[in-house]
């Protein structure tokens, strides 16, 4: 069933989480952060809603970390009644994607209850002093994606986070699966 967030909540801040990485690191909110703000995505291995958009979620991380933006996914999903988004799945699947930042097992949730995140994907943008700036959709594309030159919503936001410490106003929520609670 199709989920939209909530609106972004400007200046909340970002609760610190430490979780294990499909590259056998243990990381937290500071091992991720970037000079210049923090994204942090909830995706998982079986959405699709994330698989239609996989290709621009990793090349719009590789050209905000590019700027200086930290940049993590999360999957949070309960991996027992969605065997998909397991641990080991999550390893297959960050060589599968190329992902070029740490993708995190939230194995009891506790990060996705701390961060309220709602569904997958769902984005979190925070400017360098981890205040929330962002918490928009990727693009346009929806279950589906949409043509290659839509415009780049995540990337924009952030960049303009990069550059200023502050999000732009008018933001459409991302809309994907529910998380898949225990």
């Amino acid at each position: 069933m199709a989920t939209t967030p909530a609106v972004c909540d400007f200046g909340w801040k970002a609760k610190d989480f430490t979780l294990p990485s499909t590259d056998g690191r243990t990381l937290s909110l500071a091992d991720i952060a970037g000079p210049k703000g923090t994204l942090v995505m909830f995706i998982c291995n079986h959405c699709p809603y994330v698989l239609a958009i996989i290709d621009r979620i990793v090349r719009d991380g590789r050209d905000l970390q590019a700027l200086g933006i930290g940049v993590v996914a999360i999957c949070s999903n309960d991996a027992v009644a969605y065997p998909r988004d397991s641990f080991d799945n999550m390893k297959r699947m960050t060589v599968e994607w190329g992902l070029p930042f740490p993708y995190l097992h939230d194995a009891d949730q506790s990060v996705a209850r701390a961060y309220d995140a709602a569904c997958t994907p769902d984005f979190f943008g925070f400017n360098a002093a981890f205040g929330l700036q962002y918490r928009g959709r990727l693009d346009a594309s929806r279950k589906g994606a949409g043509p290659g030159d839509l415009r780049r919503d995540l990337f924009e936001a952030m960049k303009q986070v990069a550059e200023t410490g502050l999000g732009p106003v008018e933001q459409v929520p991302s809309m994907g699966c529910s998380i898949k609670w225990k």
